[in-house]
């Protein structure tokens, strides 16, 4: 009787995935007080301007960074920077408090009396301002919104109630193009299982975490070692255990440009994209003992959370990024897995515009596996992948989702030992193949850049890629390089 024997090796966990990466904000910059009861409104940009700056926000300063487009000052670039600040927002409801700069306290008017603190701001917010913030009290997602009405003044600084806004109020005809890396130390890692360890590096030098001084400058690295834990009639056993490291770059890509739309407004182009490096190396090991009946076990192993805030010219532009990375095994029957590999690449995830054609997804990633070892026996299948589930929008807003899972797999007869650098035991025919899948969508949520609204979510394009490592057919058993020289010498 032919039994059929199959494994995946544990992929390596995509930087789509991370990206997701990360709980805190990138740092805000301060924004520069105005002499005025009124904040100041930018110039007309001219034909002959160049595009605007896509930067990371300064870190440091007073507060997060802000820019506010004012009702009715023309067309061009129509943000300027701000020392409007959010003091808080309600989501729900759109109501918000604007504080400005506090107005500067009374010179005395006799010797020996105390000058009196001034108690009103100078927010000056009018009904049809459009303001945008980096994350704020309330709104820790940033803020992208037009006063729709003046409540009145409070304590902390004029109340209003607000409608959601889209980039292109602010940004108006401008070019905006450009990559910003995501802070590592931004990245809120939560584990969901024992055994996972974070380490970064900055630009600076400034290292954390347990591999810290080995992780190259701007990369996130998660190391994972222990038992998975595996709910009763799943069908993994509980000694199932997985060892390694993923290890990421994660960026940004941003771009606009106001020009070309014709009557209808809104850009001619846009884009937002999650580009990035990574590399992993992992070692798993387990025995499956059912069958998942099409129902794979999916383990949650860590989530990643940022809101990195990328400066587009005066406006702060805050991008959300969230991860879930995973194991998943799919079994049949009884099988044993020993599996190591090493894998790296890069991935691009998301969406770009073109006026009069509309939004289309992007969806691209390489790898490449070093030789692989991997042990299989018994009979029945099994397929192992490491992946992340991952989602980048803007001001808290969804616009691209993805899973991106590299693998490595292998399907035999009987019993097989094999190596993609040529080393190989087998009875029977056996093969190893290492591939990488890719799927996703755009939602109605990237209206935000001031396009059109399209209904249903655009699926983006399959992206699957496999190709073999290595196989063999009958008994066979290839010796080291090390020990045919072995047996040149004896002989």
């Amino acid at each position: 009787m032919r039994r059929t024997t199959r494994y995946a090796v544990l992929p390596a966990l995509t930087a789509a995935s991370l990206l997701a990466v990360t709980g805190c904000s990138s740092g805000g910059g301060s924004a520069s007080a105005t002499a005025g009861d009124a904040e100041p409104v930018a110039a007309t940009a001219a034909p002959t301007e160049p595009q605007l700056a896509v930067a990371a926000a300064p870190a440091g300063g007073a507060g997060a960074p802000s820019a506010v487009a004012h009702a009715g000052k023309g067309s061009g670039t129509k943000a300027a920077k701000s020392s409007l600040k959010v003091a808080s927002f309600d989501k729900s409801s759109g109501r918000a408090v604007i504080a400005g700069p506090a107005a500067a306290p009374k010179k005395p008017g006799n010797k020996g009396v105390a000058p009196q603190p001034s108690q009103s701001d100078r927010s000056g917010v009018a009904v049809g301002d459009v303001i945008a913030s980096a994350p704020a009290p309330g709104a820790p997602h940033g803020v992208l919104a037009k006063v729709t009405k003046v409540v009145g003044k409070t304590e902390k600084g004029t109340e209003v109630n607000t409608a959601p806004a889209t980039l292109d109020a602010l940004l108006g005809d401008s070019e905006a193009k450009g990559k910003v890396p995501v802070d590592p130390s931004s990245v809120k890692v939560v584990p969901l299982m024992k055994g996972v360890q974070v380490s970064w590096t900055k630009p600076d030098g400034i290292h954390a975490g347990p591999k810290g001084a080995k992780v190259p400058l701007g990369n996130l690295r998660l190391d994972v070692g222990g038992s998975i834990p595996t709910p009763e009639g799943s069908p993994v056993s509980a000694e199932a255990s997985a060892s390694g490291f993923v290890q990421l770059a994660p960026e940004v890509d941003f771009s606009y440009d106001g020009k070309g739309t014709g009557s209808s407004g809104g850009p001619g182009t846009a884009s937002l994209a999650l580009n990035g490096d990574w590399s992993s190396a992992w070692e798993f090991k387990a025995q499956a003992t059912a069958t998942t009946a099409g129902k794979p076990l999916r383990v949650p192993f860590a989530k990643l959370h940022a809101d990195p805030v990328i400066q587009v010219g005066p406006v702060p532009v805050v991008v959300n990024l969230d991860l879930t990375c995973y194991l998943q095994v799919d079994a049949e029957g009884k099988l044993s897995v020993d599996v190591k590999q090493e894998m790296k690449g890069d991935f691009r995830v998301g969406g770009a515009y073109t006026w009069g054609k509309g939004w289309t997804g992007v969806s691209k990633a390489n790898s490449s596996v070093s030789p692989v070892r991997a042990t299989a026996s018994a009979s029945g299948k099994v397929k192992a992948s490491l992946g992340t589930e991952a989602s980048v929008g803007l001001y808290g807003a969804v616009g691209v989702s993805a899973d991106l899972s590299p693998y490595v797999r292998a399907e035999g007869e009987a019993s097989a030992t094999a190596s993609s650098n040529g080393t190989a035991s087998a009875t029977g025919k056996w093969a190893a193949y290492g591939g990488v899948d890719l799927t996703g969508a755009l939602s109605a949520h990237l209206k935000i850049f001031g396009t059109p609204v399209f209904e249903r979510r655009i699926p983006l394009d399959l992206y699957h890629r496999e190709w073999k490592l290595a196989g063999g057919e009958g008994s066979v058993s290839t010796p080291q390089k090390n020990d045919k020289k072995k047996a040149a010498a004896a002989s």
